[in-house]
């Protein structure tokens, strides 16, 4: 009976330690992932977000430029490529990617002949890390198509400004233009 009884307990103690060593192993696995799959934080000091702050208020005078002087194509280098990218425009999604956007700029591109892009004096920059910032403005454009005809049009503007590959894009944006009272 000892014998018996001191085999049951064995086993016993043994499935008990193999429990605890699983559990422990588990425990173990999912810490190694976790610190593994683990970046650091992105949070960003004050000089760094001073930086972010001016490094994206250069590339938004520099969109400004371009478009004003290139055209409406300038707007294509400065929308992110990646599948992430969107625009809406008025609470309507304009293009739902980049492949859209670029298509739509070209065919838009076509009607006009000059473009003349104009920040407001209220841009303001929301560093979130080193990586992106949100981007918030008022804007006015003057755009006149291939037969002459001149439109204003005036509005606010919001953004995410990502930093990739050495240069400041737009992730996604959104303009937005009073309604009118018609």
């Amino acid at each position: 009976m000892w014998s018996s009884t001191r085999i049951l307990l064995v086993l016993f103690l043994s499935r008990n330690l193999r429990i605890r060593s699983l559990l422990l192993a588990v425990t173990l696995a999912a810490c190694v992932l976790c610190a593994a799959g683990a970046s650091p934080s992105h949070s960003v000091t004050r000089d760094g977000a001073s930086s972010v702050d001016q490094a994206v208020r250069a590339f938004m005078q520099t969109v400004s430029h371009s478009v004003t002087q290139d055209g409406p194509m300038a707007w294509v280098k400065y929308f992110d490529a990646s599948p992430a990218f969107f625009m809406a425009v008025n609470g309507q999604m304009a293009f739902p990617n980049a492949a859209a956007a670029q298509e739509g700029t070209r065919t838009f591109a076509q009607a006009i002949r000059h473009i003349e892009l104009k920040w407001g004096e209220d841009l303001r920059v929301d560093p979130l890390t080193n990586e992106f910032a949100v981007v918030a403005v008022s804007w006015r454009e003057i755009q006149v198509d291939t037969a002459g005809h001149s439109v204003t049009e005036t509005g606010y503007f919001t953004g995410l400004a990502e930093y990739r590959e050495g240069h400041w894009k737009f992730r996604d944006a959104h303009w937005s233009s009073p309604v009118s009272s018609h």
